[in-house]
C-alpha cells in the first residue's frame, strides 16, 4: 500500500498493480480485500480520464476491478467507455464449452450462441468431463468461455470451477443456475474468480451481455 501511495502520486499505472497485489495479499490472509480493489477501480477511472491514448487499457482495469468485487453495474460502465477508445475491433469467436446436464438447456444455449455468430461450441453433461474438455483445450494454447451449470450430477459447479481457475486463473467462466446472485454459493464461486452469471430462465439478450462481461478476462 505504501507503493502504491508513492505511485499515485506520479500517476503511474504502477498504483494501480500494487493496490491489486495488495488485495491478493489480504486474500491469502484470509482477510476481506474488497477496499484494495475498489480503490484500483477507481484510480484507473481516473487515469481514463486523464491519459486518453491510453484510455481503452484504463477503463478495462477498471471494470475487472469492479467485477471482481461484484460490483456489475460499475464493471459494465467502465467496459462500455473502453468500447468508445477501441479504434479497430478484431471480433475474436473463441471456442465455447456448455456444461449442463439437461438436453434442452445444452439445446437453448447452442442455438443462441449460434445466433450470436458463435461456431466453435462443445457440450458435456457432467462435471468430471468439462474439466477433461477444458483442460485439453488449454493445453492446445486455446482459450475456452465455459459456460457453466452449478448443478451437475457427479460434481458441483462450484467445486468444477475451482479446479479450472486453479490451473488457470484467467479463465472465462460463466455460471449457468436457478440460484440467486446473492445466495452463498454463487457468491463463493463469484469469489473464486468466475467471470460471470446467468440466472435461468434466461433471454439470448443476457447471455450475450454475460459473454461480453467476460471480454473483461482477455485484458492484454
Amino acid at each position: 500500500m505504501d507503493l502504491a501511495q508513492k505511485e499515485m502520486k506520479n500517476n503511474s499505472y504502477k498504483a494501480g498493480v500494487y493496490l491489486i497485489l495488495a488485495s491478493e495479499c489480504k486474500s491469502r490472509q484470509r482477510k476481506e480485500r474488497k477496499d484494495e480493489l475498489l480503490e484500483a477501480g477507481k484510480y484507473y477511472l481516473k487515469l481514463a480520464k486523464k491519459d486518453k491514448n491510453n484510455s481503452n487499457y484504463a477503463y478495462q482495469c477498471a471494470a475487472r476491478c469492479f467485477l471482481r468485487v461484484g460490483h456489475y453495474d460499475d464493471a459494465m460502465k467502465a467496459f462500455e467507455e473502453a468500447q468508445k477508445y477501441t479504434y479497430e475491433i478484431v471480433e475474436e469467436k473463441r471456442p465455447i464449452v456448455v456444461v449442463d446436464d439437461s438436453p434442452a438447456i445444452l439445446l437453448r444455449l447452442k442455438s443462441f450462441l449460434q445466433q450470436l455468430g458463435y461456431d466453435d461450441i462443445q457440450t458435456v453433461a457432467n462435471g468430471k468431463s468439462a474439466i477433461s474438455l477444458v483442460t485439453k483445450l488449454v493445453k492446445l494454447k486455446q482459450n475456452p468461455i465455459v459456460l457453466l451449470d452449478m448443478d451437475l450430477p457427479d460434481i458441483k459447479g462450484d467445486a468444477v470451477a475451482k479446479t479450472l481457475l486453479e490451473s488457470k486463473p484467467d479463465m472465462s467462466i460463466i455460471l449457468i443456475t436457478a440460484d440467486e446472485k446473492s445466495t452463498p454459493r454463487v457468491r463463493k464461486t463469484i469469489g473464486f474468480g468466475s467471470t460471470a452469471f446467468v440466472q435461468k430462465p434466461f433471454s439470448i439478450n443476457e447471455l450475450k451481455n454475460a459473454l461480453d462481461t467476460a471480454k473483461l478476462s482477455e485484458i492484454k
